[in-house]
């Protein structure tokens, strides 16, 4: 159905028009003009039980619809407004534009449990007119037992972000879409979904799930404020020197997108030694905090924030000058949605992505990462049949590792299958059908999506118009601005200097990478309660690391036995700055035992030879292999049985340092580590080349 398929004459679209204007004025100053498109939106939310899809490009207004159909249906004495929203960022800004648009509102998250029955007092007495939930909230049983009472009272619900409700999206979550299901069961509410990021799949993907009569808003993804620009070719280390230098150039304030929390922690850190005002955001960053990175953002007295996607969706900065991707995205859909930030509200801003070869062995992770596995939920599913378990228990039970199991378990929920009291996942009796062509096809999409972002990382056509015909906007065309359109490229262009390599080489090589132990043992091993273990560890390099991006690279490739000499000095390095907060000098260096000892053997040796220690090689390994991609339990177990003590081995008892060359779950670390307790050290140092993520 069109907009203009609506029953009704110019009376209703006036009423939608007067309140549009409205609240458009309280929000962008008295001079605003609505846009016919957004009065049409507003009309059609205001139908009964209207179901309403907007996807349009961030800075159209989308949320002006949603506060306009709120004030509208507030004056005509229809019920709170209830808007999921999918971070608290946005969640915070969402309040506060409500309450710009003198409409009272609250929300209910997991970070202000002890005003929830006041909120909920204030439903009791209609006082609010909008409440924001978070999707997390279904799972939440004080929240699920008020929901029906809700919704039956409710006079709009708006998914905000809703792409997220699509097993196509690119940010795909299920809690949002089993939220989203018990949301559309409302049979009088109106309820809107809006999206700035949906190509024709996703879109058809929502409109089928909100129903057939759903009305369906879709604008140009054109942004003429928005230069686009490639920058091929860097190394990972060549990319941190390119942003230290082009900081000083780039206009205004804005966000650099990284791929991982380190990544954003490593070049955050640099980014400031070259005297540039920068915080890093990411999801390890507390609640309160990321508030206070937001507001220095918001306020310009930060240059740039280095945030991963947990800085994205809403978050409300019209002026942002630029938005840098310091490695791609999977998707042009969440490219798009990220870069998309700036250049809302100012003539002029940057959208620069700084591709590497390194960016897809991360899609190929993501693109894995929510995919279920039918053996597994089988699993799962029988170690349910018979009682509640938690996570940790299930964990121990079945072997999945912790972020599979959840992420398996939120998709068994969304099925039906399985479901949440407390603390505890229970069997609901259903049985799980794995949809193999479901899964199969999501598999090829995320495949073709990661084809599309490699041609636009070789700039295969203008960038805006890529963009669109990737999005499937109707009207692509050649922006004239882009760095593919004009051959011209931000600075400083293809090659940092040589200075600013050496600062970000030398700046990474001297950091330290902390190597934390184990606390206690998983159940269902021999070994029981608090470890002891190594007391701490440091690493040369971690994950992706670009200062070592060469090396590490080589380290997987070196033939048994030999190691880059790089690595050897940055690790004899690390240790020179790790010993000056040492209490006693190790007493000799242990090689990290291991299927294949050559490689750990041969830095043991370098370290005893730098440091003139002996070389006691007192652990042996007999067996195959841990299992690498299983939970704690298994692998512990495992351990256990194939790593020794050498009987009779003679050795100076006291504080040891245990080398490795490659170390992932710590566990082999931590089981040699209690070997050589066991075996009379008083104190046991880690010294690895690669603590892999």
């Amino acid at each position: 159905m069109t907009p203009s398929a609506f029953p009704g004459d110019g009376l209703q679209r006036d009423f939608a028009a007067l309140h549009m204007q409205t609240v458009l004025a309280r929000l962008a100053g008295p001079a605003a003009v609505p846009r016919a498109d957004q009065v049409d939106a507003v009309h059609a939310v205001l139908q009964p039980a209207a179901r309403v899809l907007v996807v349009q490009a961030t800075g159209w207004g989308k949320s002006a619809v949603y506060w306009a159909a709120t004030h509208a249906l507030r004056s005509t004495g229809a019920g709170t407004t209830l808007v999921v929203s999918p971070l608290l960022a946005l969640m915070r800004d969402q309040v506060a534009a409500a309450e710009r648009a003198s409409l009272q509102a609250a929300t209910i998250n997991a970070t202000n449990v002890g005003e929830w029955d006041e909120v909920f007092a204030r439903l009791d007495a209609d006082s609010l007119d909008v409440l924001l939930v978070s999707p997390e909230r279904l799972g939440n049983p004080r929240f699920a037992a008020r929901l029906e009472a809700l919704l039956a009272r409710v006079g709009l619900i708006v998914i905000d972000e809703a792409h997220c409700i699509s097993d196509w999206g690119f940010d795909f979550r299920p809690d949002y879409q089993r939220l989203a299901r018990a949301l559309l069961s409302t049979p009088t509410a109106s309820v809107l979904a809006t999206t700035a990021t949906a190509n024709e799949r996703v879109t058809h993907d929502m409109g089928a799930q909100l129903g057939h009569n759903t009305v369906t808003f879709r604008g140009t993804l054109a942004r003429s404020s928005l230069t686009l620009s490639v920058v091929p070719g860097l190394s990972p280390l060549a990319r941190y020197a390119w942003m230290a230098e082009a900081l000083a150039q780039l206009p205004g304030s804005g966000i650099v997108y990284v791929l991982t929390v380190a990544e954003a922690e490593r070049l955050a850190a640099f980014l400031r030694s070259c005297g540039h005002a920068v915080d890093a955001y990411t999801g390890q960053v507390d609640t309160d905090a990321r508030q206070q990175i937001e507001n220095r953002l918001r306020l310009n007295q930060v240059k740039a924030v280095v945030a991963t996607s947990a800085l994205g969706m809403g978050y409300d900065k019209p002026d942002l000058g630029f938005c840098v991707h310091v490695g791609s995205p999977s998707t042009p859909v969440a490219y798009y949605q990220q870069v998309g930030r700036a250049g809302r509200a100012v003539a002029h801003a940057e959208g620069v992505l700084l591709p590497s070869e390194a960016d897809e062995r991360l899609w190929d992770y993501f693109a894995t990462a929510s995919v279920p596995d039918p053996q597994l939920a089988e699993r799962v599913l029988a170690s349910l049949a018979g009682a509640g378990r938690s996570v940790l228990a299930l964990e121990a039970e079945t072997g999945v590792r912790r972020g599979r199991l959840e992420a398996l378990l939120k998709i068994l929920a969304v099925d039906g299958v399985v479901d949440k009291d407390a603390s505890a996942w229970r069997s609901t009796g259903k049985p799980y059908v794995h949809d193999t062509d479901k899964w199969q096809a999501l598999a090829k999409v995320r495949q073709q999506e990661a084809d599309t972002m490699r041609q636009y990382a070789r700039g295969a056509g203008c960038l805006m118009s890529f963009l669109q015909t990737a999005l499937d906007d109707p009207k692509p065309v050649p922006c004239g601005r882009c760095s593919v359109c004009t051959g011209q490229m931000p600075f400083p262009g293809l090659s940092p200097s040589t200075e600013a390599l050496l600062a970000a080489r030398d700046f990474l090589r001297g950091i330290d990478v902390e190597v934390e132990p184990r606390k206690r043992w998983p159940p269902g091993v021999r070994r029981k309660g608090v470890i002891r273990g190594f007391q701490a560890g440091r690493a040369v390099a971690f994950a992706d690391d670009p200062a070592w991006s060469e090396q590490l690279q080589a380290l997987r490739g070196a033939a048994p036995g030999e190691l880059p000499s790089a690595l050897l000095d940055g690790a004899v390095a690390s240790l020179g700055r790790w010993a000056k907060s040492w209490g006693q000098r190790p007493l000799c260096v242990v090689p990290l035992p291991a299927p294949d000892m050559a490689a750990n053997r041969r830095l043991a040796q370098h370290i005893a030879t730098q440091g003139r220690l002996p070389l006691c090689d007192v652990l042996r390994w007999t067996g195959p292999p841990a299992p690498s991609e299983a939970a704690s339990t298994p692998v512990v177990a495992h351990l256990e049985a194939v790593m020794a003590w050498h009987d009779g081995a003679d050795w100076p008892k006291g504080t040891v340092l245990l080398v490795g060359c490659q170390i992932r779950t710590r566990w082999a670390a931590t089981l040699a580590a209690e070997l050589l307790r066991e075996n009379g050290a008083s104190q046991v140092l880690l010294l690895a080349l690669h603590l892999q993520a």
